[in-house]
């Protein structure tokens, strides 16, 4: 039960965090060239300006990165271990007797009986 609220919160983060990289400013202007600032709709000191959204960015990007981090380390220690299966196919070793030898199993590969011989001589073989 634990696991699987851990496991929803994670995917949570994971999307914002994805939201939040992607908004960052990267080789264009950002989410500060949308009309916060640069030039745009709502006039240069109107909205977020472009230190504010950098800092507001950077720190969620800190916040949400630790926390997903953090949560993937508690997620593992919160697996149920009970249900998990103990034995491992090496660990029980291979069949001994539900194998056939290979001289008792039948051939994947259909018999075929060749074909009768040509004579290329150019002569009759019916005489």
């Amino acid at each position: 039960m634990l696991y699987n609220i851990l496991i929803a919160v994670i995917t949570l983060i994971c999307a914002l965090l994805t939201l939040v990289v992607l908004l960052q400013n990267g080789q264009g202007q950002g989410l500060s060239g949308i009309g916060g600032g640069g030039g745009g709709g709502l006039g240069g000191n109107a909205g977020l300006g472009a230190r504010r959204t950098a800092d507001l960015l950077s720190k969620a990007t800190s916040i949400l990165g630790g926390a997903f981090l953090v949560l993937c380390i508690l997620a593992n220690f919160a697996i149920d271990r009970q249900t998990a299966p103990t034995n491992s196919v090496l660990e029980q070793g291979a069949p001994v007797g539900d194998i056939a030898a290979p001289s008792q199993t039948q051939s994947a590969v259909p018999v075929q009986t060749p074909p009768p011989p040509v004579n290329n001589d150019g002569s009759d073989s019916e005489n």
